[in-house]
This record gives structure tokens, C-alpha cells and sequence, in this order.
């Protein structure tokens, strides 16, 4: 893996590293199994050609949706901007899923151009990439460059220092770069409820088993059920039961399975759990190593309605009920609130 790269005037620069993250992330297996890092904007993309001026495309963005923010044109026009002509062939790329909290990182292989055949999909503008096989967990960087990733913008430059480290692990040589925060984030309080998303999933993710067992448990006595929590060392295809009686004789009765691990739940594990519903269950695997589209494709045509929560859903989940929340729920995840200007 370089990290210097020769322009096409045959001098040397150092290869930049950009986070490209279309919308919000959903789009990390698309970019992967079509070698592509893609953008929307789809109003004003087609006009979207290299050499365009920021100027040009905050005008176009103005004509295309009159009614929005000044800030939020600036924000767009400056991101596809950036693109368009910023970004070089042989650049670094990464990009995230928040779902199952790991990076993909490859090259930049092509210019942008105008996909209009992929323009209800949100990719617009796109660039052929070579994405490398392997990925990257979110566990695995130091917490500065964890928090300098946070960003919720969908296209911004990965600070050099950052990417140093993100290459370093990809070769087996770096196990965090270790810059001081101020070092690596110009605005610490950018995208700040974004940060404090991931940083409540990093938080949640440090969990044992049983502690993550009784936040699921503690998550549905707050959303209105009663719960059953089976005692540690129970293996009967089910964790937790939630009801509206707590003894499961009222419905919806629901049954939890919670797996709190790196690796992905396969169709196999979804299949075992389904086998031993019973017709009239509700069902809810929990899995903080997400989940395989095997698996999806299993808990679709499941024969009982199955709720299928990663990290990312027990998290938003949590912040949602968080105020609902019991002391005992409080303790394994304590959280306070944050006031800050609209």
C-alpha cells in the first residue's frame, strides 16, 4: 500500500485519503459489490462536470431547491465540488457502516461522471474504485481517529494523520497512531450528535454478555413490556421474554435472542432460532456483529414476525427510551443530556 503517488506531470505527491459515505452509510455493500464510491445530489449532478466552480454549484443547487439553507447549499455544493475536482485517481477512499461498524478502504480508479441509471439509487456522481478485501472494525482504530471519522458529512478529506494509522493496521504495522485529539479534529463539536452516536455504540460494544443481556431487557421494560431474563448459563434458544403481563400469557409475546460478538449472524443461527417459536411468538435477535444478507433474507420469509437489532438499533433505541429508562438500566449505560443551540 503506497502512500505517494506521480502525477501526470511526473512529480511525486503524497495519496490523500477521503471518506465518501452515501446516504448516511446504507449504501457501504452497493459501493462494494460494484466497485464504485458514489454521491446524490441528484437536482443539480448532471451539471456537476470537472473544472466546475464552487460558485457555479451553489448557484445551480439555489436554482434546483430554492427554499433550503444558505448553509446547507454551501455544504453540498462545496462536498460535490470536492468530488468532482478535488479528489485524484490513486487516492485513498474509505467508507463506513454503521450497521456492522467496520471501514472499507480502497483506490480511486476514474474521474466522476453522471450516472443517471443510479440516480434513484443516490449515487449520481460516481468513481470506480478498487476496494480492498479487507475491512476495517471500528474497534480497532485508536479513539481520536474513531472520533475524527464521525463526521456525518457524505464526502471530507480523512486528516493525514488518521489515514497513517488506517494503512498501518491494514498491513499488520499500526495498532493507533496515538495524536492528540486536537491534532486530528478541527471542530470538535462538529456533527455532534453523530459523535456522540458512535460514541455511545463504542461504549455499549465494551459490554460482557450479561450486561448487554439486561440493557436489551432494560430497553423493553422502558418501551411498556415486562420482562423474564433467563438466569447466566442458560442455553434454551431464548435470553429474554417480554409481555405486557410479564408472564408471556398476554400478547404480543416476544422472544429475544441476544449474541454480543464481532462476527455476523449466518441464516443457520436464525433458522435454530425460528425452529423453536412457537406460531403466535413475536421474535427479536439482537446481534452486535450484525448480521449476514443470508440471515436477512432468512428473518424475511420467517413463518413469525422477526425484528432482526444490531448495535446501531439497540443504541437508537436506547436513546429513544433512554428518559424511560430503570436505575438498573441507567447504571450499565449512564448517559446525560445535552442541551445545545438549534
Amino acid at each position: 500500500m503506497q502512500n505517494q503517488v506521480k502525477t501526470n506531470s511526473g512529480a511525486v505527491r503524497l495519496a490523500r485519503m477521503w471518506m465518501i459515505r452515501g446516504e448516511g452509510g446504507s449504501l457501504y455493500d452497493e459501493f462494494r459489490e460494484n466497485n464504485i464510491a458514489a454521491i446524490g445530489w441528484s437536482q443539480f449532478a448532471q451539471h456537476a462536470k470537472q473544472g466546475i466552480s464552487r460558485k457555479q454549484l451553489i448557484t445551480l443547487y439555489e436554482q434546483a431547491d430554492p427554499h433550503a439553507k444558505p448553509g446547507t447549499i454551501i455544504s453540498g455544493a462545496s462536498q460535490v465540488w470536492r468530488f468532482v475536482n478535488e479528489i485524484s485517481v490513486d487516492d485513498w477512499v474509505i467508507t463506513y457502516s454503521p450497521i456492522n461498524r467496520t471501514y472499507l478502504i480502497g483506490n480511486i480508479l476514474s474521474e466522476s461522471e453522471y450516472r443517471h441509471d443510479l440516480v434513484s439509487q443516490g449515487m449520481a456522481l460516481v468513481r470506480r474504485v478498487k476496494w480492498q478485501t479487507q475491512e476495517l472494525a471500528r474497534d480497532d482504530l485508536s479513539t481520536p481517529s474513531k472520533n475524527s471519522l464521525g463526521s456525518t458529512m457524505t464526502v471530507f478529506e480523512v486528516p493525514a494523520a488518521v489515514a497513517t494509522e488506517i494503512l498501518g493496521i491494514l498491513q499488520g504495522s499500526s495498532t493507533g497512531c496515538g495524536t492528540p485529539p486536537d491534532e486530528i479534529i478541527d471542530d470538535p463539536l462538529a456533527d455532534i450528535d453523530s459523535q456522540a452516536l458512535e460514541r455511545i455504540k463504542d461504549m455499549v460494544n465494551k459490554l460482557d454478555w450479561d450486561d448487554m443481556q439486561q440493557l436489551v431487557a432494560g430497553i423493553l421494560r422502558a418501551m411498556g413490556y415486562k420482562t423474564q431474563v433467563a438466569p447466566p448459563g442458560s442455553d434454551r434458544g431464548k435470553d429474554i421474554v417480554a409481555s405486557p403481563d410479564g408472564f408471556g400469557f398476554e400478547h404480543p409475546r416476544i422472544v429475544v435472542e441476544v449474541k454480543h460478538h464481532k462476527g455476523q449472524i449466518g441464516s443457520q443461527d436464525i433458522r435454530s432460532f425460528l425452529g423453536g417459536r412457537h406460531k403466535d411468538d413475536r421474535g427479536l435477535y439482537v446481534s452486535t456483529g450484525g448480521f449476514t444478507k443470508d440471515a436477512q433474507y432468512e428473518a424475511d420469509r420467517a413463518s413469525i414476525p422477526l425484528a432482526m437489532w444490531t448495535l446501531d438499533h439497540v443504541v437508537r433505541a436506547l436513546i429513544e427510551h433512554y428518559d424511560a429508562t430503570d436505575a438498573e438500566t441507567k447504571r450499565i449505560v449512564p448517559l446525560k443530556r445535552l442541551y445545545w443551540p438549534a
